[in-house]
């Protein structure tokens, strides 16, 4: 499949040898409704009128100020959906007028060279290539990490795709069945398939989920439509004629079994907003990812200059906290979100903050606020440990060095010990993930475009939604539950943890309570309850919200990936037994790295040695309160014989050696 998708590509559209004024050929041996053998010509004159039509339709011929942002080093995800905007425009205008086919929007418009077209004026600076400066400590944004490429998977850039998108017009317009018609209302099925009965996991503990989560918030952050304030744009309720053209609202069926109850008839949604592919190419809609793709702790550093300087002290290296029980012996909490303080936040309570991070939903769950705590600690307790090693050292290196070796931590995490819970250790032989025991790693290759894919932000990672509990446990340090609360009361709120003590009760809350299995169900805690305000008594449906998303990105439907990925389609809904259990069948057919050597950012084999002994099972015993003992796997349920706790002094669980970072002499440079 994926080799067709290249050859028809390659065989329908030819941009070498062109005619001067020619952007781009549609060959002879495509088949449209213009005949065979009929050559289509786009020329660049043809381009520019396209443009200039769509920038009349935009703005009605002014200049949008947010096009003066374009040429700064950072301009926002609002800034660049101007342009974004105006090339689609164009794509459309371009279709209509050629009478292009869905293959020739895809993979024809984009080899138009664009910088030949007035879209060069209007493509954001960072999209347009640039020189690189090898330098030892990564950029917060992610540009220049691949320095042939060194706008991929960077801050702001689109997200790529494993597939063409299944856009109904072939440009922008959500999908909907092969017949023209509407897919099924995401709402039922959400409560039609996606019911809460899950069945526990054994083996998994919450920590797996609440990890997975910072991760993927250490990865992508889709850029959403907000008004001046940040918050939400309402959909519902609003006349046609007065919504924003981004609104995709959920209608709510009359016969739902949960929201009739309080006469809920729709649900917010927005569109994602569109972005631009590198050199602002044409074709078809896309979506960026506000984050820097690369696993670099940018939960806990940022992805941009400006978030990261917002989040130091600018004193000894460390990361700015709030030093609430220092008297009592207890660790610093996360700073204090006090400049758009409601933003993220629900039911705040007066004189209490939610918390700031290098990603801004680390509210988003209480857990994950947990977490985000632990990294910033480890963060301060090794700048703290490398200023007394090197006191010559100032306080960028200092800061730089520490990030250096926090990303480097979190990468092993990853691929140490999450990924293969996730995938299994087959997997990971089978595509050659075994993470080196010692020595670096040699198979870098700069060819590989590390952006996100639009089909893993918009549906593949969010499996784990079916892993999330209704309730949230505490326990003592006895491994002895003390209480569950309610999954939805802890959304938005982290306010517990201002509990003198109780963040470790949270913590072995997670490495103790059990995940729900891997399959299609998912609590109503996310269903129903969602974002729940209190008093209302129902909040958003996260399934619902999945599907419109995977619909409004263009996200190819099942079928399509099973052929992608080398497996039949299934032609009839028992043809998925084997893939799913028989009961979600037949509900269906109700409804239809880190180790690279000899750059300026490698570490020493020494340095890597060191890294290697790191586990979370020492982040947690390291940077909790009053942490007595940890099992050594912390993903996996504790068992006196093949997962047993262990003393946080225990040599089992053993620390890094920071000596090994003494003296090292190279030249920093601010990111």
């Amino acid at each position: 499949m994926k080799r067709l998708i290249c050859l028809l590509a390659l065989a329908i559209f030819d941009v070498r040898g062109l005619p001067e004024n020619c952007a781009l050929i549609i060959s002879a041996k495509a088949v449209t409704d213009v005949g065979v053998g009929v050559q289509k010509c786009i020329t660049y004159d043809d381009v520019n009128t396209a443009v200039a039509e769509a920038k009349e339709k935009f703005s009605g011929g002014h200049v949008p100020p947010e096009i003066y942002e374009l040429t700064s080093d950072t301009p926002t995800a609002e800034h660049v959906t101007v342009p974004a905007e105006i090339v689609l425009k164009a794509t459309k205008i371009l279709a209509k007028r050629f009478h292009l086919s869905y293959q020739e929007i895809v993979f024809g418009l984009p080899k138009i060279d664009t910088s030949r077209t007035i879209i060069n004026d209007i493509c954001p600076t960072f999209l347009k290539p640039i020189k690189c400066e090898v330098s030892r400590y990564r950029t917060l944004s992610g540009q220049c990490n691949n320095l042939e490429n060194p706008s991929w998977g960077s801050t702001r850039s689109a997200m790529v795709r494993f597939m063409p998108p299944a856009y109904a017009d072939g440009v922008s317009e959500p999908r909907r069945a092969r017949d023209g018609s509407e897919l099924p209302n995401p709402r039922m099925v959400s409560f039609v398939i996606h019911h809460d009965v899950s069945e526990k996991d054994k083996r998994i503990r919450n920590i797996l989920v609440a990890f997975g989560q910072l991760l993927d918030h250490d990865l992508t952050l889709a850029a959403p439509t907000v008004d001046h304030e940040k918050q939400d744009i309402v959909c519902c309720h609003i006349p046609l004629e007065k919504r924003h053209p981004n609104c995709m609202p959920i209608q709510v069926p009359d016969d739902d079994p949960f929201y009739k109850f309080f006469n809920r008839k729709c649900l917010e949604f927005a569109r994602l907003l569109a972005s631009l592919r590198p050199g602002c190419t044409l074709g078809p809609r896309s979506a960026s990812n506000t984050l820097s793709a690369f696993i670099d702790a940018g939960f806990v550093y940022g992805s941009t200059a400006e978030v990261g300087s917002r989040l130091r002290t600018y004193k000894n290296g460390l990361l700015k906290s709030t030093k609430l029980y220092k008297d009592l012996g207890l660790k610093d909490l996360l700073p204090m979100k006090t400049v758009e303080a409601d933003v993220g936040c629900m039911s705040r309570p007066r004189n209490l903050y939610c918390f700031d991070a290098g990603d801004e939903r680390v509210n988003e769950q209480l857990a994950l606020a947990v977490m985000h705590t632990l990294w910033m600690r480890e963060h301060n307790k090794i700048a703290g440990i490398l200023q007394e090693i090197n006191p010559h050292w100032d306080e960028e290196t200092l800061f730089q060095e520490t990030r250096h070796i926090v990303t480097a931590q979190v990468q092993h995490i990853v691929i140490n010990e999450w990924l293969p819970m996730i995938i299994g250790p087959d997997a990971i032989r089978k595509y050659g993930m075994e993470p080196a025991k010692d020595g670096y790693y040699h198979g870098y290759d700069p060819k590989v475009n590390a952006a996100i894919r639009q089909e893993f932000q918009s549906a593949a990672f969010r499996f784990g939604h079916t892993l999330l509990p209704d309730v949230t446990d505490r326990y003592n340090k006895f491994h002895e539950k003390i209480e569950s609360i309610r999954l939805s009361r802890l959304i938005r709120q982290p306010y517990d943890l201002y509990k003198p003590g109780v963040i470790d009760t949270f913590i072995l809350g997670m490495v103790n309570q059990q995940a729900n299995r891997v399959d299609h169900e998912v609590t109503t805690e996310v269903t129903n309850h969602l974002f729940e305000k209190q008093g209302d008594g129902f909040g958003m449906d996260l399934v619902a919200l999945n599907l419109q998303r995977g619909r409004e990105t263009g996200v190819p439907g099942y079928n399509d990936f099973r052929e992608y990925c080398g497996l039949p389609r299934c032609k009839e809904f028992w043809d998925l037994a084997g893939s799913m259990s028989n009961k979600t069948i037949h509900r269906f057919s109700q409804l239809y790295k880190f180790e690279n050597p000899g750059w300026p950012s490698s570490f020493t084999l020494e340095q890597l040695a060191e890294i290697r002994k790191f586990s979370l099972a020492r982040l947690i015993c390291d940077n909790s309160d009053d942490m007595h003992d940890m099992q050594l796997h912390v993903f996996e349920k504790a068992t006196s014989d093949g997962n047993p706790r262990y003393g946080c002094t225990s040599d089992r669980m053993p620390s890094m050696d920071f000596s090994k970072w003494k003296d090292i002499k190279f030249v920093h440079k601010k990111a």
